[in-house]
Order: C-alpha cells, then structure tokens, then sequence
C-alpha cells in the first residue's frame, strides 16, 4: 500500500497545522509517521466530488451501456448494494465511484462491528441487529468455503467488545445499558474493576470503574472485507451482470427530454442506463453530489456532511496486550453532534458544532497491529494530518494503557494514520429511500462511523425498496419524505 512520508516530507500539504505548535520538540522529534492516503492506496488519486466538478473536463463521447440498477459510490455501502442485488435478484448492476473501493470512510475505519454502543428502542437499533445477523451469517459461509476461512478473508475475529467507565456515573450508566440490552436479547454483562482486570490485565481504570462487556461482538478487516465483496459482485461480469467503473466522477442524471423522468447517471467517460433505478451511496460526497445532479432546481438538501477522523495504526505492536476490542463510554456520546457546549473530559477543544473530541478506542487485528482511535471534527474535506490530534490520541489511549506511557515511539516504517470523512447526520440515522418526485432515485448515506456495521443491513434494505418488497426491517426511520425541506 502507498504510504507517504509525514515528517520530513517538503510538500506544505503534508506540514503540521498550526496547532500543532503546541508539541514539545522532544514529542515531535519522537512522532515520525508515514501517512496512508487511501485516495492513493491503488489506482491513483481521488479528489473530493466538490474539486472535481469545480474542474470539470470538457465532455468527451461517453460510450453508453445499460442496466437494471445503477450505484453510485463504491464504499462499502455502494458495493454490499450491488452484492445483495446480484446474490437475490436477477437483476444487473453497475457500479460508478470518483475513486476505487476503500479510499473514504470504509478504509479509514476500525472495522468493529459491534452492538455495545447502540440503543435498544432507538431508530437505527432494528437495522443495527440485523446486519449484524448478516454479517454473521457471510462469516459462517466463509468458514465453511476453508482456505483460512472468515479470519483470514474478512479479518473476522470474535474478540468481543468492553464499554469502559472510570468514575461511579459512569459505572451507574453502564448497569442501564447492560440491563436494557440483556432484555433486547444481547448477552451483555457488566464488570467490577476486578472483575475487569482479570480479562484485560493492561487496563487502569480505577477503583470506581469497570466495563459492559458483551462476548458476541465481532471485528473485521475493511480491506478484506471489501476485496471479498468485490470478488463476489465480479464474479457475475462473465454473465454481463455486473460492471464496475472506477475513477471516473458521476456528473449528472441522464433524464428523458419528454417527460424528464431519471433513466440515467452521467459519468466523465460512460453513460450509465439504470431501467430499474439509481442509487446515490456516495457517503459524506452525497450532498455535494445531489446538488450537482438536482441542479438549477433543487428540491432537496439532505445535511449529510463529512466528519474528519483520524486513526493511529501500530503495526505488530507487542507493547500491549490486548485481548478485547475496547471502547470507552464518551464516545457513545460523541456519534452525534452535542446539543450543549459543556466540554466533556474526553475533549480537547470544540468548534462551534462541539465538533472535535477525542475518546478512547483500542482494536487489535489479527495481524497484530494495534488501531488507536479516534477523533471527530468538522473540517469540511480536509486531508491533512494534524499531530496535535495524534498526540491526544495517544496522550487518551495512555490514560486506560499506563504502560504505553513508558512506550518510546520510534514508528517511521511501521505505522500508519488513517484520515476518513464520515457521512455525519445531524439526527444520528442514516438517510436511505427514494427522493420525493424521484422515485427511482433512491439514497444510502448518513451512516457516520457506523458503515461498516450497517452496510449489510442497508443493502438488504435498498434490495427490498427497488423490488417493492417489505422490509424486514421498518423503512420508516429512514425515509426522505417530510424529514428534510429544500
């Protein structure tokens, strides 16, 4: 995988911010990182939708082919789409994306796939629950294939998840959710500091503290989990089923001169003839893509916006041990933009929207790299690295793990910072249904950090909308109509 070099690299792009300033020099002489730039990881470089349209190319004679659905984005929501509608339907499918497969939030993720952070009762808990089954599910086909199995081919690891409290609220707020999700049905259970210590040695939190634990949750690999994906759809080329485009922007709906009804997507190389539908799974781009496509008239503004995160990979990591997936409370409070200013401890600073904070998350993968996360802010599509955001996530990681605080970070060459763009909404669901006016349109977006975990469940969704078919999960949550005004 392409890498970039951060610490001495000459390109101001790649220089820390500003306030980075702050870090002692003996810390920045310490933190050399290399940089994954997904948009970079294979087949060249992604630009956000936004750069793309403002330098569009002028139109050459795009070549013209024809499908019964037509999906626009190639993460992980966009490609379980066309899965699903190639694995249950005989329907055919066409993927468009401005980059390649795993270059926006689905690469830059940690891959958890876990139910310690969700409501019981909430909109998006039904939707939670079952894509969760069916990732299950794709686990044990993969397992029964042999060859290394779900552990090999999906990263898929049974660790299960610790929701970790340090003071006696917090503790209080973790009986509640224990005890609300133990009568949804999840085996949940919560843990006295001891109790705790005993499952994961390396863990501080105090006398006060303590854990939900919930032995079933699962993590993956993104990046195996979407090349199998891939791998899957592309199997169905050979019966003309399927056809990927990648690294070609989607510039507008093709519509017909006489009744003006969507038949189509417009890329900057190929026309893409959808009979049956147009699915926009574009993630944090989606807005920004829709404007282009609604415009001069929009009549509709979905306010999908994209929320920065950084990640910290240490590869091979032996420091720490770690024998669980690990999350701690405040971030549960941090999915969704804060109603109030008051400043959590987790915080570091906040914008206007409360946008930056920074909680404790800490995964191991089954290649023994340590993924310490993670940050959230509203910095539009910004790409850039900002140090003082990787020191707090270590500096938070070092509060629960006090040996890594006599750690010294010598990682030029094994280590790696993710930066994605969540599709961040402001009531904290996903957007998937039909626009009003464009009912073979239909949108996948909103997910946040959630994609990975949801993707499954969504694509059975969207399958069901274009065929017609009740859900086996309500649409209603998620619908368009009467939740947004243009």
């Amino acid at each position: 995988m392409d890498a970039t070099a951060f610490a001495s690299a000459p390109n101001p792009s790649h220089a820390p911010s500003s306030s980075s300033s702050s870090l002692s020099a003996s810390y920045s002489r310490v933190l050399r990182f290399s940089v994954r730039d997904p948009w970079r990881r294979r087949r060249g470089q992604r630009l956000p939708l936004h750069a793309l349209r403002s330098q569009r190319p002028e139109p050459a004679p795009a070549s013209a082919s024809h499908h019964d659905v037509v999906v626009v984005g190639a993460g992980i929501i966009g490609l379980s789409i066309a899965r699903h509608l190639l694995l249950h339907t005989p329907l055919s499918v066409a993927v468009a994306d401005a980059a390649v497969p795993c270059t926006g939030a689905t690469g830059a993720g940690q891959g958890y796939l876990w139910m310690s952070h969700r409501t019981p009762g909430s909109d998006t808990w039904e939707l939670a629950v079952r894509s969760k089954q069916l990732w299950e599910e794709l686990a044990a086909e993969v397992d029964g294939l042999g060859g290394g199995g779900a552990r090999e081919r999906l990263g898929w690891m049974r660790t299960g998840s610790l929701l970790v409290g340090r003071t006696s609220e917090e503790m209080a707020t973790l009986e509640e959710r224990t005890k609300a999700l133990s009568q949804a049905g999840i085996r949940a259970e919560c843990l006295s500091a001891a109790s705790l210590h005993a499952l994961e040695p390396e863990l501080y939190v105090g006398h006060d503290g303590g854990a939900m634990f919930l032995p079933e949750d699962c993590q993956i690999d993104a990046f195996q989990a979407v090349s199998l994906i891939e791998k899957t759809n592309g199997s169905y080329s050979s019966e003309g089923r399927y056809m990927e485009i990648y690294n070609d922007p989607a510039m507008s709906l093709v519509r017909s001169e006489t009744t003006g009804t969507v038949q189509g997507v417009q890329t900057s190389k190929h026309i893409l003839y959808g009979r049956k539908a147009i699915v926009i799974a574009s993630g944090a781009w989606t807005r920004t893509l829709l404007r282009s496509f609604l415009e001069p008239n929009p009549t509709l503004d979905i306010p999908v916006m994209p929320r920065k995160g950084h990640l910290l990979v240490l590869d091979k990591f032996d420091k720490l041990k770690l024998n669980h997936g690990l999350m701690e409370l405040g971030y549960v409070g941090h999915q969704v933009a804060k109603s109030s200013g008051t400043p959590l401890s987790s915080e570091s600073s906040e914008d206007e929207h409360g946008a930056l904070s920074i909680s404790m998350t800490a995964t191991m993968n089954t290649k023994g790299n340590l993924i310490l996360g993670s940050s959230r802010e509203f910095k539009g599509f910004s790409r850039e690295v900002d140090m003082s955001i990787l020191k707090c996530i270590w500096d938070r990681a070092a509060e629960f793990f006090p040996t890594l605080k006599n750690v010294h970070l010598d990682i030029d060459e094994n280590t790696e910072i993710r930066i994605g763009h969540r599709p961040f909404m402001p009531d904290g669901k996903p957007v998937i249904g039909s626009v009003p006016d464009l009912s073979n349109v239909l949108i996948a977006t909103g997910h946040e950090g959630s994609g990975l975990a949801l993707a499954l469940g969504t694509a059975e969704m969207v399958t069901d909308m274009i065929l017609g078919n009740p859900g086996k999960v309500d649409f209603s949550p998620f619908s368009i109509k009467d939740r947004f005004s243009g």
